[in-house]
């Protein structure tokens, strides 16, 4: 008997079609997750479910489920997913690390230099007709060659980040994280510093960090104020991580220079939100691993762990609860 499984959004052949080669397949069509309701619903006879960040896997849609085997979640994170829920029925989760870290990088050092070179604002105008010639003081940005880039989570992506400005720019690289990351400070002569050290020296601060109780809310209003007037922050880890108020704020007295973000909360922004409007801040519709490449290996590696999941077997990239040793 073929396995059922319900897979929460049109993911890219590359991983839908070997899980539809392998399973009875429900594929929900529409462009919004499903409400939660619905989405209890069509995984209550399921084996497997593939989620995205929207879709919150709970105790609520667990007891609803009483077959399912294996939470496969098309994303490197998994804070949608209450993971020691599912560890005490038994089911597995599994996410799509390592893939997305090259295209996450570009992004942020896309926002960086879109952010600390006004060129949304800049475009801007040029479409809106006020763009009437060369100005000696027109759009003027920040200079990168030498500054100093603070790296608040010196993981796989903040480490891709990193290298990209210390090469090609020569920057300065400063890190917060639990540990000296040998690697960053070998390759990239780097240095782990306290947060309050980093916000003060860094002229660029870039978020890698992931989303913990520690880290919600991480950026507000004190942090904001301990950042040069020049200097050009930049999230395109997790939208909680950030006080967006206070990054509002900030933006619009001048406590810092500009802002460049992927990620927001809620996502997305509602329409006519403040961080639109603001001339200096660059947001992004969560668009960091939207490479053609990177799409198709998170499929792959997402049908991996389902069909591993379904089957019995282990999961090529399993998510285990925290404190659990694996």
């Amino acid at each position: 008997m073929r396995a059922k499984v319900f897979v929460a959004r049109r993911i890219p052949d590359a991983g839908l079609a070997p899980i539809a080669a392998a399973c009875e397949v429900d594929v929900w069509p529409e462009r919004l997750a499903p409400p939660p309701d619905v989405l209890r619903d069509r995984v209550k006879d399921c084996d497997g479910l593939v989620s995205l960040l929207t879709d919150r896997v709970d105790a609520a849609l667990l007891a609803a489920a009483p077959r399912l085997k294996v939470v496969s979640n098309f994303a490197v994170g998994f804070d949608n997913v209450d993971v020691a829920a599912c560890a005490a029925r038994g089911v597995k989760v599994g996410n799509t690390p390592e893939v997305l870290t090259d295209a996450t990088a570009d992004i942020a050092v896309t926002l960086l230099l879109a952010a600390a070179r006004r060129l949304g604002e800049a475009a801007a105008d040029a479409r809106a007709g006020r763009w009437l010639t060369w100005e000696p003081l027109g759009w003027l940005g920040q200079d990168l060659a030498g500054r100093t880039l603070g790296v608040v989570g010196m993981g796989r992506i903040g480490l891709a980040t990193a290298r990209r400005l210390h090469r090609g720019w020569g920057m300065k690289v400063l890190y917060t994280d639990q540990a000296d990351v040998p690697v960053a400070d070998r390759d990239l002569g780097a240095k782990r510093v306290d947060l309050d050290t980093l916000l003060a020296e860094s002229d660029f601060v870039s978020v890698h960090a992931a989303l913990t109780l520690e880290t919600r809310g991480l950026f507000g209003a004190d942090r904001f104020r301990r950042m040069k007037r020049t200097a050009v922050f930049v999230n395109t880890a997790r939208g909680p991580i950030v006080d967006q108020v206070a990054l509002a704020e900030a933006l619009r007295s001048g406590t810092i220079f500009a802002a460049g973000l992927d990620v927001t909360d809620p996502e997305p922004l509602p329409a006519g939100h403040e961080l639109y409007g603001l001339p200096n801040c660059v947001v992004a519709p969560h668009v960091a691993s939207a490479t053609v490449g990177t799409r198709d290996a998170m499929a792959r590696r997402c049908a991996d762990n389902l069909l591993a999941g379904v089957r019995g077997e282990p999961l090529p990239h399993e998510v285990r609860p925290a404190g659990s040793g694996g």
